[in-house]
């Protein structure tokens, strides 16, 4: 004979109705944000559900119930000490473990402002190149072109944004500008 006369989820249904309002504000009592309290009642039917045979009967099954939310909410406070520990480390080595992007930032705007001001068909060769990092034989199969028309097509866009940068002032701090070109042509 079953241990649950009325079934399992049966029984389940039955605590679940006569504890909710009492775990849910044993925890809301106990952490700061109501999620925080919502996921540790969750937790601790969860883990009733798993030991259902191990329930008290009766009016005992609210002190187990709490004995489970307690070890939940230390769990809970456990993973949450960990993530701030780890937030904390992150913040103190990124720094150091990246570089600085505002050059990166810099140049790029000045490169998308030039290119701006050259015709469709030099941007998009010189942004699948420049920006997809691709190759004359890649771009001619991106735009169904040969690479004999690719080739000449991407250099004259290359002399076109190179004068294009060339024309502008250049505020302090902007060196990387021709350079990043430079780079580019150097790629087979």
């Amino acid at each position: 004979m079953s241990q649950f006369p009325e079934g399992r989820e049966q029984e389940f249904r039955r605590l679940y109705a006569a504890y909710f309002d009492a775990v849910l504000g044993y925890a809301l009592r106990r952490t700061d944000r109501p999620e925080d309290a919502a996921d540790v009642t969750a937790e601790t039917f969860l883990v009733a559900w798993r030991r259902l045979a191990h329930v008290p009967p009766g009016e005992e099954a609210r002190p187990w119930l709490y004995g489970v939310a307690r070890r939940t909410l230390a769990n809970h406070r456990r993973g949450e000490h960990r993530r701030s520990d780890l937030g904390a480390r992150l913040r103190r080595e990124l720094p150091a473990a990246l570089p600085d992007p505002s050059a990166d930032v810099v140049q790029r705007a000045d490169v998308t402002e030039a290119m701006r001001r050259l015709s469709g068909r030099d941007q998009e060769v010189l942004e699948l190149h420049l920006w997809e990092g691709l190759q004359p034989r890649e771009i001619a199969e991106v735009l169904g072109l040969t690479t004999v028309v690719v080739r000449p097509r991407l250099s004259r866009a290359r002399a076109r944004l190179r004068e294009a940068l060339g024309n502008d002032p250049e505020p302090a701090g902007h060196h990387h500008s021709t350079d990043l070109l430079a780079a580019q042509e150097e790629t087979p």
